[in-house]
């Protein structure tokens, strides 16, 4: 997934866990926050090949991006019960004007991985992207080697929109990958005007 897009304001560098944006039965999602980096390094080391910080430096950097969507949303999807971290979700390069799309990256971490917490946790950002942010589109770049990832945004109706050899590069090389997209109609979100910010014409 793509990781990039920043913008000058506002960081989430708060000394606290930020506010709940949305609860399912098990998961809550939240802002990632500072206060956070301990058991997300934790969890970074305790799982398998992601591509996410693994250092206080390199987190620190990583926190840095997130501008509360103008430009990049860095989201956690925690339990219910203890409020552990079981997966990261970020919207990165928010593009807004006539195009109002987000690009989603997103990692289950060990031990939590293969229990449902990600495709529950999935939901609540999408209303989030489409309710909140009021975004039209979200695009996911997926390998075809990641066959977990795939099954997990075609539960949430993402079309594939075909392959893209030498998208991102990765581990030390540019590696293709397939893209879906999900608009807010097609996940039944209909926002109350056709665009945020543009006039009805």
């Amino acid at each position: 997934m793509i990781e990039n897009g920043r913008t000058e304001g506002t960081r989430q560098t708060a000394g606290a866990p930020s506010v709940d944006l949305g609860r399912s039965p098990r998961v809550v999602l939240r802002r990632i926050t500072s206060h956070d980096q301990e058991e997300f390094l934790e969890r970074v080391s305790a799982s398998v090949g992601l591509n996410l910080p693994a250092t206080p430096e390199a987190f620190q950097a990583f926190l840095g991006r997130f501008d509360e969507g103008r430009s990049a949303e860095g989201l956690l999807v925690c339990l219910r019960d203890t409020g552990a971290i079981a997966g990261n979700v970020n919207i990165n390069s928010i593009i807004r004007g006539r195009f109002q799309n987000g690009s989603l990256g997103y990692a289950s971490f060990a031990p939590y991985a293969g229990r449902g917490y990600m495709t529950e946790g999935l939901g609540l950002v999408l209303r989030h992207a489409f309710d909140e942010l009021q975004l039209h589109r979200l695009e996911a770049q997926i390998s075809p080697e990641n066959q977990a990832s795939i099954k997990l945004v075609q539960r949430y109706g993402f079309r594939y929109e075909g392959y893209s050899p030498d998208l991102l590069f990765i581990d030390g090389a540019w590696r293709g990958h397939g893209r879906w997209a999900l608009t807010n109609d097609m996940h039944g979100i209909v926002p109350d005007a056709p665009h945020p910010t543009l006039p009805d014409h």
